[in-house]
């Protein structure tokens, strides 16, 4: 059994000699918020709560590093591979220190065609780095996603998660402007902007105090054009029964046969 690993489950990291006070971020708040997060889950379930505790490191020190990979195994009772196996699967975790702001162009095939390359290009040039990378002044992480959900706004940037609708090289270059400024440019859609290790607390299910954190209008006019030329057309989505029993082998006449 490895060092990380403990039979009766997840423990306590202040029982690991790399976790004494003072030599890590991970203080006892942290611990206890990391219990909380473990409590969500049956018993025997604890490993499930990597996922929202990988965004709880990264709301404290801005990614994911070695120590938080250790944080999570010590408290899980995982080995330190199986928690870097979920890091590096997942693009939403940081492998190094994430800006205050991560700028997220859509480059996907719809958004692509719109305008989303040249947006990244564009901005790439302009903040002076590459994917994945930070400006010199901590303020920006710049990153080419593959697709950010909503083609029916494209071309789309995210900044933190937040979505900026139907952009153009000009509009981009403004954003991140704005942002260098320490300014915060208001949403399409959503919550007001936060910082990135706060949109991290959110994500790990501490959720922000404000009045408008969690905010959204309604759905917009481009999400709402499919809906109506369903109706106009008399489309429909099947009807589902719940009771519908799932096989649990495929049927026989859907093999194929021997040519």
């Amino acid at each position: 059994m490895s060092s990380n690993e403990t039979a009766g489950g997840p423990s306590d990291v202040t029982s690991a000699a790399d976790f004494n006070e003072g030599a890590t971020p991970f203080d006892a708040v942290t611990r206890a918020e990391a219990r909380e997060i473990i409590a969500r889950y049956p018993d025997g379930r604890a490993r499930s709560a990597l996922l929202p505790m990988l965004h709880l490191v990264q709301s404290i020190e801005g990614y994911v590093s070695p120590r938080g990979v250790e944080f999570c195994a010590t408290m899980l009772g995982l080995t330190r591979a199986e928690v870097g196996a979920v890091v590096t699967f997942y693009t939403m975790y940081k492998r190094k220190p994430a800006g205050e702001f991560l700028v997220s162009v859509c480059t996907n095939t719809l958004c692509a065609l719109l305008g989303g390359d040249e947006i990244y290009a564009a901005l790439s040039e302009r903040l002076g780095v590459a994917h994945n990378e930070t400006t010199d002044d901590g303020s920006i992480t710049l990153e080419h996603a593959e697709c950010l959900a909503a083609c029916d706004y494209a071309p789309v940037v995210m900044v933190n998660y937040e979505f900026f609708d139907q952009q153009t090289v000009a509009s981009a270059a403004e954003l991140v402007d704005e942002l260098r400024a320490g300014r915060r440019p208001e949403p399409t859609r959503g919550a007001p902007l936060c910082t990135f290790r706060s949109v991290e607390r959110q994500l790990a299910g501490f959720v922000r105090p404000d009045d408008d954190a969690l905010h959204s209008g309604p759905a917009g006019e481009p999400t709402l054009v499919g809906v109506r030329l369903a109706a106009e057309l008399g489309q429909a989505a099947p009807g589902y029964d719940p009771a519908t029993p799932i096989p649990s082998v495929p049927p026989k006449n859907s093999a194929r046969k021997k040519s």
